[in-house]
């Protein structure tokens, strides 16, 4: 089977590159021919050397990186992304039997789709958040700082002032909306969601696109080692972009108030204010060292998202280690935490993370909740080769209902009734 894997970066800066780097190296471990197709020009993550994986860089910039006209009007249709891509996929010295998008908003645009859904082969798509759907892609009124509650590209979601940086940036996102609703038309999506919440959410949402709905859970790359001693840790550690929508926030002030230190990797909007709070902030960090610095420092790994979070893939990687996870409840990831029992499942406001923290200072309850955590975990592992077993699974019945159509028979996946 050849797996072409779409992603716009080819290094880790996040949940979704992460992912779908490691999909690629696991498919490609599972026997798959892998071709990488990066569209923004960069580095790229040692998985992605294999004997098994192409990588093609399409050398596209990062909206981000062009002026304000131009990055609004390549983010609502980027014809060159397009042109680009079928180039390459023209060019490619086997045919593809999949195709899997993991991320688009950065520099490929809703033009892209288009192009893929035209080849009449299997396409997937990962939904690492609700881009397909919300114009801000995350349900998130910044201007409330709570999450929304209205319906995609309605009045309301058009008049509301949610996007994080102004006014005008949600009318070239609501642009993007309506051109990717445009580009897909009538067809149907086939998407993947990382988590049970995230599939409620969509499955109850009917967003005005037919999708069909798959579950498979993001892969973590942790070797089983002896669990961590999170009662010799010395601090609630956080992983990830500091910013509000995470509840970085929430972490450093609920962490003051229950007396334990809080100590922040990565680095975002925020940094600046928890520093002034005599935070320790470390910056953004390789994954060894993240799992060293987890493994020395760690008491629990909070994750406090005030949004509906996918992930974060920081909750996985804590318990694999053996240590106890503060998930929010609107998090798609404490799905995985027992409350109670592996860690705390709690709203993400400062009384519930306080609550949480006072429990973690007795060294005893600390122990046995990693110990629990860790026994939990390795019971059912999330490993990247039954990642890879999952994502071939899901292409081969795709494959076999595009044949199947192609006869004039509907498949049982087609049979569903698409939202």
């Amino acid at each position: 089977m050849h797996v072409v894997i779409l992603a716009e970066f080819a290094a880790a800066s996040g949940g979704a590159e992460k992912v779908a780097v490691e999909s690629a190296r696991g498919l490609a471990e599972a026997g798959a021919e892998v071709t990488f197709i990066q569209a923004v020009a960069g580095p790229a993550d040692p998985l992605l050397t294999h004997p098994r994986l192409t990588r093609i860089t399409l050398d596209l910039p990062d909206v981000w990186s062009l002026p304000a006209w131009r990055a609004a009007a390549s983010g609502i249709w980027n014809g060159e992304a397009a042109a680009r891509l079928a180039g390459a996929l023209d060019a490619l010295p086997r045919p593809a039997n999949c195709l899997h998008l993991h991320q688009w908003t950065r520099a490929f645009s809703p033009a892209v789709l288009p192009v893929l859904l035209g080849r009449g082969l299997p396409l997937v798509l990962t939904l690492h958040d609700y881009a397909l759907t919300c114009p801000n892609g995350v349900f998130y009124r910044f201007d409330r700082s709570e999450p929304c509650a209205l319906t995609p590209l309605s009045g309301a979601c058009l008049a509301a002032a949610c996007d994080p940086k102004s006014r005008r940036h949600k009318l070239v996102r609501v642009g993007r909306a309506a051109a990717l609703r445009l580009a897909t038309g009538r067809a149907e999506l086939d998407v993947i969601h990382v988590c049970d919440a995230s599939r409620a959410r969509m499955e109850a949402m009917r967003p005005g696109l037919s999708l069909r709905h798959h579950r498979i859970d993001n892969p973590v790359r942790v070797e089983q080692r002896a669990p961590a001693e999170p009662a010799r840790g010395d601090a609630v550690v956080y992983v990830g972009r500091l910013t509000p929508e995470k509840g970085a926030d929430l972490v450093a002030e609920a962490a003051q108030r229950a007396g334990l230190p809080a100590l922040f990797v990565g680095a975002g909007l925020l940094e600046a204010r928890l520093r002034a709070a005599g935070a320790e902030v470390l910056g953004w960090k390789s994954p060894a060292e993240v799992e060293t610095i987890l493994r020395r420092r760690a008491r629990a790994v909070c994750a406090p998202s005030r949004w509906f979070e996918t992930g974060p893939l920081t909750i996985y990687e804590a318990l694999a280690q053996g240590l106890p996870v503060v998930a929010s409840r609107r998090s798609g990831a404490a799905e995985k935490v027992i409350d109670g029992q592996t860690g705390f499942v709690v709203e993400p406001e400062p009384e519930a993370l306080v609550r949480a923290f006072d429990a973690l200072k007795d060294d005893a309850r600390t122990a046995q909740l990693g110990r629990a955590a860790y026994e939990n975990y390795w019971q059912a592992p999330l490993t990247l080769a039954g990642h890879a077993r999952s994502l071939l699974a899901l292409y081969r019945e795709l494959g076999d209902a595009s044949r199947l159509r192609q006869c004039g028979i509907m498949s049982p996946i087609e049979t569903a009734q698409p939202s």
